[in-house]
């Protein structure tokens, strides 16, 4: 399983901008309103559960401050995996960064994506939820190294002893023949990095076009087309004219 945040923040840094708007819409009701409507027939009791409203806005605030935080982080994600140009540009990424880029690619294919990776090597990195299936990621940014079939074998032992369907090896390079043999036949699915690239391009953000803005007549309101002059002294250049023509003779 994924390693757990070591704080709520983490988490909600790592979770859509709107759960840390909930979070801190709960948090205040709930130690500003609730908690302090408890009437207990313990007077200290009593005393103690109206003093939990007191520090209730500050905590909402500290929760409600995140979610621009958290807004930020899933925009950095989403542009990083936008940005990839080809494989060599996912090569020279921090291993940090290639985490987060196999998780928004995973986002885009419709996971669920818990994160949970904090080191550059060993266990699992992700958790990947769909359909009622569990799959585990781990993601291996070797420029050089070849991954082998020991880091193969070791994951094998960790999807058995989990609860998920299966798991994927990521690597930006390639994979042994000995890594590929072991993988045969069992729910572990090795995808190095040509496979990688071109799932990145799969579910990259189309480029947008703008669209040609429309002229219109100002004097009848029809489209205004171009036109070539046959004659006079602009003749062979382009201009506007009224589609009405000649009912409408505007020009620009």
């Amino acid at each position: 399983m994924p390693r757990k945040s070591h704080s709520i923040s983490e988490f909600l840094l790592q979770a859509p901008w709107w759960v840390s708007v909930v979070t801190a819409a709960v948090v205040y009701i709930v130690m500003g309103l609730i908690i302090p409507s408890i009437e207990t027939n313990n007077q200290f009791l009593n005393i103690v559960l109206n003093a939990i409203a007191v520090p209730a806005p500050f905590f909402s605030i500290v929760f409600l401050l995140l979610a621009p935080l958290a807004f930020l982080n899933t925009r950095r994600k989403v542009e990083l995996l936008d940005q990839q140009t080809n494989l060599n540009s996912i090569r020279q990424l921090h291993w940090r960064n290639f985490e987060e880029l196999v998780a928004e690619a995973y986002r885009r294919l419709g996971y669920q994506v818990t994160e949970g990776g904090f080191g550059p090597d060993g266990g699992i990195d992700l958790e990947l939820r769909k359909n009622g299936n569990i799959s585990l990621v781990q993601c291996k940014q070797w420029k050089a190294q070849k991954v082998g079939v020991n880091v193969v074998r070791e994951m094998y032992g960790v999807l058995a002893a989990s609860n998920a369907n299966q798991i994927n090896i990521i690597c930006s390079g390639k994979f042994t023949q000995e890594a590929y043999s072991f993988a045969a036949g069992k729910p572990i699915f090795l995808i190095g990095g040509n496979e990688l690239s071109a799932l990145i391009r799969d579910v990259q953000s189309p480029v947008a076009i703008p669209e040609e803005k429309q002229a219109f007549c100002p004097r009848c309101g029809s489209n205004l087309i171009e036109r070539v002059a046959k004659r006079g002294v602009n003749s062979g250049k382009t201009f506007l004219g009224c589609a009405s023509f000649p009912k409408c003779r505007y020009t620009e």
